[in-house]
């Protein structure tokens, strides 16, 4: 292994180490932590910051989410479905896509923004993660492949989206972030039949979900 890999390695086991000091203790979430290097979904310019806890913006007014923040959502996920389809709307980068790929699930992913979904689609298979892309408006969902075990939504939306929850399998779960411009509490909706069971937790800032069933882009 050459110095620079094993100098990237060691800042992934410290990444790891801080999750664990923030609380994030799910031993899967955090393999799949270890096993995706998180600097290939930086510019190898800024690639040395790729593993500080802190968010970072990938063009286009998006951002890849802080470590913490993705491993919070992915762990309210596992901790409900523990395998099966997932659904994750607003690709951005692909990394958190590739976490959920590493941890077993078969993935779907929806960008609305065409440069950011072709660089992560071969971003992904580059690095051999099977996730199906698509370019498209994600609060609409991917109703082909639907249902889903799980839904996550990497952006804050105003209210959950009706087409997402009507494509949930019976038991399956969507985490997303709910609220206003500047603050979203996370939000996990489990379906019971044509029922919704509604837990909440920590508040998080997101970019926001525009499409149909979000935020109108003429707001911003």
């Amino acid at each position: 292994m050459k110095e620079s890999e094993k100098l990237l390695e060691q800042k992934r086991r410290e990444m790891v180490d801080t999750l664990k000091r923030y609380g994030i203790d799910n031993r899967r979430v955090l393999d799949a932590f270890m096993e995706v290097p998180r600097h290939c979904f930086f510019e190898i310019e800024t690639r040395e910051l790729a593993y500080r806890d802190g968010a970072f913006p990938i063009g286009f007014g998006q951002t890849i989410s802080q470590p913490y923040t993705v491993a919070y959502m992915t762990t309210l996920l596992v901790e409900r479905c523990s395998s099966g389809k997932v659904l994750e709307i607003g690709t951005g980068s692909g990394y958190q896509a590739a976490i959920l790929a590493a941890l077993g699930y078969r993935v779907f992913t929806v960008e609305r923004i065409e440069g950011l979904y072709e660089k992560a689609e071969k971003l992904l298979a580059s690095l051999g993660f099977n996730v199906a892309c698509r370019l498209g408006d994600g609060t609409l969902g991917w109703i082909e492949e639907a249902p889903f075990d799980a839904v996550m939504v990497t952006a804050g939306a105003p209210q959950e989206p009706e087409p997402l929850m009507g494509q949930l399998a019976e038991n399956g779960c969507m985490v997303i972030p709910l609220g206003g411009h500047d603050s979203q509490q996370m939000t996990v909706f489990q379906r019971r039949g044509e029922d919704f069971s509604r837990e909440v937790f920590e508040n998080f800032t997101f970019v926001p979900l525009v499409g149909k069933s979000g935020w109108n882009e003429g707001v911003f």
